[in-house]
């Protein structure tokens, strides 16, 4: 028996109103707050995420799926939405529109990585960005879209995480303060953490290691060595927050496990489940449109796994929008009447109007049945009679009440 690979999933059509719920609400805030939709491919050259989230990030050495086509072309399937907008935004030009150019997408994602709730190899991201304004109040409003989402969703219990980890003026000074710091803790730290502390030491603080946790909690403060620039940009962050009545709590250790992020970096989560239970985060990352070719270019952004916002949907007990379905289902009695059935569906279709019909030769008790398991509000019902006068029995399925009635007055009733 074959079955869906490890770390992905189908979504069978009871769990489809849930994804077409949290979609539609993205689509709808999105469009509030003026971001345009935008689709790129699902596979991308494997170098635009080693350059943009970093060659010694987790997701490029670990978990990436990269592969090379029939051409030699070395591919990777994403495993983020941001660089691809950002290579698209410099591909066609975008920098000559009205900045900031504002876009959002929902995209198919791919990370191999130890499948846990809410998470799989195979994911969904709901995701947008604003790019061409270093004005932070760009940023609450990226922040404020994200809050905003999640509340028409009707989740409750959520909490952002706010931090600035500065930029590549003051951000080395920072680095070396904090390899000086874990330096003093190698022999404790985890395998990754020694191999971090010589490449990438701003992951350290991101290490969920119990034992690393420990040593991370009295790290030094990438905010207590921001660059004037930096530290006025988080500090006008803050009042836009502020007056935007937003709950943030600021949090030294939180860094995203990207390498283009800069300054700004903000994470949701349920007030329960912490860090590894976020339902999304994004920030600023004003240095990533020049490394892709571009001219430099601020620009800020958020993503949120829809996987795990259904998640919380379900652990909440949101209640959530059933998908319309066919209220009408039409029955018949002899191969004349399975004739006109079929005719009938047909034609109340292009009127509009949703139909199912009864297949094979079974009698029409079992048609009636069939339509009562499938919860209609109507059934159709066509015999010899019926063949002969061009009408149709309407029954209600409810009531048990039907009469006889014309086509015309038959999709007037059922309009």
């Amino acid at each position: 028996m074959y079955r869906a690979p490890r770390g992905t999933s189908d979504i069978l059509p009871q769990e489809q109103p849930y994804w077409r719920y949290v979609e539609q609400k993205a689509a709808s805030i999105c469009q509030l707050y003026g971001y345009e939709r935008i689709d790129t491919p699902t596979f991308e050259e494997a170098q635009l995420f080693s350059r943009s989230v970093g060659e010694e990030t987790d997701i490029v050495e670990k978990e990436m799926y990269t592969f090379k086509d029939k051409g030699g072309s070395e591919l990777s399937l994403s495993p983020e939405g941001t660089a691809p907008v950002c290579r698209a935004y410099v591909e066609h030009g975008m920098h000559n529109l009205q900045q900031p150019v504002k876009l959002y997408y929902i995209a198919t994602t791919f990370r191999y990585e130890r499948p846990q709730a809410g998470r799989y190899r195979q994911h969904h991201q709901f995701g947008y960005e604003a790019i061409g304004d270093d004005d932070p109040a760009l940023d609450a409003e990226v922040i404020d879209l994200a809050w905003q989402f999640f509340k028409s969703c009707g989740l409750v219990g959520l909490t952002i995480k706010l931090n600035s980890i500065g930029c590549k003026k003051c951000r080395p000074g920072y680095l070396a303060t904090l390899k000086k710091y874990y330096s003093g803790y190698v022999s404790t730290l985890c395998s990754d953490c020694r191999i971090r502390l010589k490449r990438n030491p701003l992951r350290l603080l991101d290490c969920k290691n119990p034992s690393c946790q420990k040593i991370t909690s009295s790290a030094p403060r990438s905010i207590e060595l921001l660059c004037p620039e930096c530290d006025g940009h988080l500090r006008q962050l803050k009042q836009y927050l502020g007056l935007l009545d937003l709950p943030f709590v600021e949090n030294h250790r939180l860094v995203r496990g990207l390498d283009y992020y800069t300054r700004t970096v903000f994470e949701v989560q349920p007030e329960e489940g912490g860090a590894q239970s976020a339902l999304g985060g994004g920030g600023r990352y004003d240095d990533l449109i020049s490394k892709l070719g571009g001219k430099p270019t601020p620009a800020v952004g958020f993503a949120a796994g829809m996987e795990r916002i259904i998640l919380n949907l379900k652990k909440q007990k949101v209640p959530i929008p059933t998908l319309p379905k066919p209220q009408v289902f039409i029955a018949y009695l002899g191969e004349e009447a399975k004739d006109e059935a079929i005719k009938l569906a047909s034609k109340l279709r292009r009127e509009g109007i949703a139909v199912l019909e009864a297949l094979g030769t079974r009698s029409l008790k079992a048609q009636l049945r069939q339509a009562n398991n499938l919860a209609v509000k109507y059934a159709l019902i066509i015999g010899e009679d019926e063949v002969k006068s061009g009408k149709v029995i309407l029954r209600d399925m409810i009531t048990s009440e039907q009469k006889t009635v014309s086509p015309s007055e038959l999709e007037r009733l059922l309009r």
